[in-house]
């Protein structure tokens, strides 16, 4: 038995639902074959979802959130994980309703652990988290695409976690990177981490009944859906491809046939959660490796434990910018 601290989201009427740090009962995790002790985790949109009561992330309340989680095995119950490995824990149910990495201790399966990679430690694994892992995935697909150094590409929704991390890592592979962001006073850290030109989001966002505009990138990354994604599909160069993260603005997107008949472009769905080990992994290798940012401090800030329901209302009113990384000591 070890009692550990966690923040724990209570329903307490019909829709009414409140965040408070409790000190649980490792007793009282679900059974798994790996108990393991978070040193990290990380904020994201989907975890003031699911701290905020929405049924569509989470089912059951009381519930801890936390859908990252990086940290040592204490006890595990399978020959190919032992205790004491550093391991990465990200997607999957963890955190939606499994409890997650905004409590000391997680229990889960061990197909859900990633071996943390030499290059990397817990802390930087936890700056990149789910948020950076999106990211590199949708940089991956595009590069299988033909992504060059020197093309321009377009990020919307630069200023979070995804975009902050897509930004840096283009910028890194050589692109040209055009910034999309409602939040003007983000300016100065957007170009830090390797915008060359920053646009407002309402550019992208509003509506237009036209198939096409001028083509102007020949890449994207979307974390909005909507309008935006529309737009930025009208607005790919021949043969151009964009990938979707997101639906922020809608879960519809608002446009014609036409410049996939006509201009060849392509839509490119990213999946983070369920995607098998066998393509997480390398993506891991390269975060770790090629694309290891020397800018990861830079899109971090960090908060305690006791921090994070503040900082996860912020997040929701799109009042935070980079990555929020938790530190449980």
């Amino acid at each position: 038995m070890s009692e550990y601290k966690a923040l724990r989201v209570t329903e307490t009427e019909e829709n009414k639902f409140i965040k408070n740090i409790e000190m649980l009962d490792t007793n009282d995790l679900p059974e798994g074959d790996l108990l393991v002790k978070v040193n990290y985790s990380s904020l994201n949109y989907k975890d003031g979802l699911s701290a905020s009561g929405n049924r569509g992330v989470t089912r059951n309340f009381p519930h801890t959130p936390g859908i990252d989680a990086a940290g040592v095995v204490e006890k595990s119950s399978v020959d190919s994980i032992k205790a004491g490995d550093e391991i990465i824990v990200t997607g999957y149910d963890l955190g939606m309703n499994t409890p997650g990495g905004f409590g000391q201790y997680i229990s889960i399966p061990a197909s859900w652990a990633v071996p943390k990679p030499k290059n990397l430690s817990l802390r930087e694994s936890m700056i990149i988290g789910t948020a950076g892992l999106t990211a590199a995935l949708c940089v991956d697909k595009l590069d299988q695409m033909g992504l060059a150094a020197g093309h321009e590409v377009i990020v919307s929704g630069a200023s979070g976690g995804v975009g902050s991390f897509a930004i840096a890592l283009l910028h890194k592979l050589g692109c040209r990177v055009i910034a999309s962001t409602g939040s003007p006073q983000q300016a100065e850290f957007l170009s830090a981490l390797g915008a060359d030109e920053i646009i407002e989001r309402s550019i992208l966002s509003e509506p237009t009944d036209q198939p096409f505009s001028k083509d102007q990138w020949d890449a994207g990354i979307d974390t909005a859906g909507g309008h935006t994604l529309a737009n930025i599909i009208k607005g790919l160069k021949h043969s151009g491809s964009v990938a979707a993260v997101g639906l922020v603005e809608s879960a519809e997107i608002p446009v014609s046939v036409f410049p996939f008949l006509l201009r060849g472009v392509n839509l490119l769905g990213i999946d983070s959660v369920q995607i098998s080990h066998a393509k997480r992994l390398p993506v891991w290798e390269l975060l770790s490796d090629n694309w290891k940012l020397e800018s990861l401090e830079q899109l971090a800030t960090e908060i305690s434990l006791d921090q994070v329901a503040d900082t996860l209302d912020l997040l929701l009113q799109g009042k935070t910018s980079g990555r929020i990384l938790v530190a449980h000591d």
